[in-house]
């Protein structure tokens, strides 16, 4: 998806629509952890001026990341949307520093794409069956559950009592009056 600015000065009086499928296979170069991601479904409009373009932008499609317990693929379905502005006018450029600059005669929002799909990878993802995965252990390691992990820490707290006050809770089981 490029457009010269050339060609979009025929949408000059109204809005260019935009309903595309993007192949951004190359996401997965820049974060490995995305391991497919379908091909992207891009919706919106762009408006020229005379020495900027406005677009709003909806991006959808899905991803696969591998599930932080089980490392199994997971599905991650995304919808984003944002407003994008470019220019070709230093002027403009020296003004606004979100404003994307255009380089030639050509704009490519290909990298906007890319870094807006980037910010939309979660920290975690869990597949169905990692509900199912209690417990698991290897080589000087074990995974449990939050709700397991607290139930250990307190019998771990009841069952010690500190040597210096062991005299003192026998004192409270006597029945002496």
């Amino acid at each position: 998806m490029k457009w010269s600015i050339h060609q979009l000065q025929k949408y000059r009086q109204g809005s260019m629509p935009l309903d595309e499928a993007v192949n951004l296979e190359s996401v997965k170069e820049r974060n490995p952890e995305i391991r497919d991601i379908t091909p992207v479904h891009v919706t919106g409009s762009c408006t020229i001026g005379s020495k900027k373009l406005t677009c709003r932008f909806r991006l959808e499609g899905t991803m696969i990341l591998p599930c932080s317990r089980t490392w199994e693929d997971v599905e991650f379905p995304f919808t984003v949307e944002s407003d994008e502005q470019f220019s070709w006018d230093e002027a403009v450029l020296a003004t606004d520093d979100t404003i994307h600059p255009v380089v030639g005669e050509v704009i490519d929002p290909t990298p906007i794409f890319e870094e807006l799909i980037l910010l939309e990878v979660p920290l975690q993802v869990f597949s169905d069956k990692a509900d199912d995965m209690k417990t698991a252990e290897g080589k000087g390691w074990s995974y449990t559950t939050d709700e397991q992990y607290n139930e250990q820490l307190q019998k771990e707290k009841e069952s010690k009592v500190d040597p210096r006050l062991a005299g003192l809770a026998k004192f409270f089981d006597s029945d002496k009056d």
